[in-house]
């Protein structure tokens, strides 16, 4: 089984960029979906992005498009988030999820994913 790990995130200027890293463990990484998902106080988690089991096909999430990267690096057992051009209502705490997938899938519902990390502050200052 896959355990995940979030790293990356912090305070930043509006305009600035992160990127968000996710660690994976476990030998079977390039059999799952993997995901980037945020939430704020009171809102339900939602998903931002997605990517399928070696990083062909990519789903954003309207709000994201043009400024989020999702990618992967299946021997390194990574997952990244690179953000650009951030915006204060890109403030939430971002956490990386995992599901097991068919090659050439991209999961985007998110109750599909079944493994979480911990979860990791993204705060854009104004």
């Amino acid at each position: 089984q896959v355990q995940l790990v979030e790293s990356g995130g912090g305070l930043v200027q509006a305009g600035g960029s992160l990127r968000l890293s996710c660690a994976a463990s476990g030998r079977t990484f390039s059999n799952y979906g993997m995901g980037w998902f945020r939430q704020t106080p009171g809102k339900e988690r939602e998903l931002v992005a997605a990517i399928s089991r070696i990083g062909r096909y990519t789903y954003y999430e309207d709000s994201v498009k043009g400024r989020f990267t999702i990618s992967r690096d299946n021997a390194k057992n990574m997952v990244y988030l690179q953000m650009s051009n951030l915006k204060p209502e890109d403030t939430a705490a971002y956490y990386c999820a995992a599901c097991v997938a068919a090659a050439g899938v991209v999961i985007r519902r998110g109750t599909a994913y079944d493994l979480w990390g911990q979860g990791i502050q993204v705060t854009v200052s104004s």
